[in-house]
């Protein structure tokens, strides 16, 4: 086997192949050029795309060259993989707003210096008439095995499919056809709910080509789900996790990867970050050894957050982070660093005069009466921004004000909530 699948399969990146010893041996005797693709459904790429996109790094890494492909033409029709209702189309202008949105995340994690590729399925698919596709790509896809595919078949056993998405798989399949013949791509990858659409893919390129220019291959990636079996790439509160940092901050994104449970961790740090076999084990063995120190998912959040903010917004949120609970000077943090922070914590609104400590406590929910912020006091357990509260009842002066605008209130060691003045 191939030293490289090997360590996709160490990583578990492996969920399914063609035929792995072929795969090796191609892999094995040079450079290959393999694509994943990437449909412009929303403003900003989330969690999840980091998968196939990291996975497609790694095999640059490894001296294959990379194509990245992004869906102006299938971003048109959706995919049903997936999915058990019909997408809601979007405008063509709004497809091609989308791609150039996502043009620049697309970009960010392979090198196109070095040989990647970044290309758009428009570009080859706008000028097809329907009758050309219907006669020149529709001609050889057996209906009855198309609806036997997993994706096609789910959709019809739950209420139907559309012409229109049951395309797709045509579409997919002549993406696949095109990066072979003109870029010489030997290999597609993506989740494993896209085994079928890249089979098709497989299948039209022996029958067009006859493998012409050798065989060309599949490997897909296993669909992330955490310890109590959820998607991966939600949010506490249930939204995406997306990169754009306008959509989902880059201490939120730290936040999200740092509350990994113990159960996840390791395999996030073999899924997502570059780390090698040594660390790794490393920092799995302290996963088991002290739990409580997070040293497995504090070294994830960084990692991610490096690889997708850079390290100067790493430094701002762990410093961020530290500061929330007593382990560094809030005065000097960013603006944007610190109302995001509150955010996640939760952010309370207060307009006018500002109330008591104890009013406060109660206001941000981190006391459940006045009585209860008092004792809160009296036991010396309550702080605004890192001093501790001697007077229940006194209000916060103005001046203490993070950044003319902001108060942290914090119960204990961990427990914290934002005050925000207008």
């Amino acid at each position: 086997m191939s030293d490289f699948l090997d360590e996709l399969r160490w990583r578990g990146l492996i969920a399914q192949t063609t035929d792995e010893q072929a795969l090796g041996a191609a892999l094995d005797a040079g450079p290959l050029t393999v694509y994943a693709g990437f449909d412009p459904t929303a403003a900003s790429l989330h969690a999840g795309h980091l998968v196939p996109m990291l996975t497609l790094r790694r095999f640059q890494q490894a001296g294959h060259r990379p194509i990245v492909l992004a869906g102006g033409a299938t971003g048109l029709i959706g995919d049903p993989s997936g999915r058990s209702s019909e997408r809601v189309l979007n405008t063509p202008e709004r497809v091609r707003e989308l791609v150039e949105a996502l043009r620049p995340q697309l970009a960010k994690f392979v090198d196109f210096e070095q040989g990647a590729l970044l290309a758009n399925n428009l570009d080859w698919t706008a000028n097809i008439s329907a009758l050309d596709f219907l006669r020149d790509v529709g001609k050889h896809f057996p209906v009855t095995q198309m609806m036997a595919r997993e994706s096609v078949s789910a959709r019809i056993n739950s209420g139907g499919l559309s012409y229109t998405e049951f395309s797709y798989q045509l579409l997919q399949a002549n993406d696949y056809l095109q990066l072979y013949r003109d870029q010489g791509c030997r290999l597609q990858i993506g989740g494993n709910d896209q085994w079928g659409n890249i089979t098709a893919g497989l299948d039209y390129i022996r029958r067009v080509t006859a493998n012409e220019g050798g065989p060309a291959h599949a490997l897909t990636l296993p669909l992330l789900t955490n310890a109590s079996g959820e998607k991966f790439g939600k949010s506490t509160g249930g939204g995406s996790v997306w990169l754009d940092p306008a959509l989902t901050s880059p201490y939120a994104w730290y936040q999200f990867w740092f509350n990994t449970d113990d159960r996840d961790v390791v395999a996030r740090l073999k899924t997502f970050t570059f780390l090698d076999r040594k660390e790794i084990e490393e920092l799995a063995a302290a996963v088991e050894e002290r739990p409580a120190a997070r040293l497995a998912q504090r070294r994830l959040a960084e990692e991610m957050t490096t690889l997708v903010h850079g390290s100067s917004e790493t430094s701002a949120v762990t410093a961020a982070s530290g500061a929330l609970f007593g382990r560094g000077e809030l005065q000097g943090l960013p603006a944007e660093t610190l109302r995001a922070a509150l955010a996640e914590a939760g952010l309370h609104q207060v307009g006018g005069e500002l109330p008591s400590a104890a009013a406060l406590f109660q206001a941000s929910g981190l006391a459940s009466s006045l009585s209860d912020a008092r004792r809160t006091v009296r036991e010396g357990g309550a702080y605004v921004n890192n001093a501790k509260v001697t007077d229940a009842d006194a209000p916060p002066a103005r001046e203490d004000l993070l950044h003319g605008r902001w108060l942290v209130l914090r119960k204990g060691k961990r427990t914290i909530a934002g005050v925000e003045v207008s």
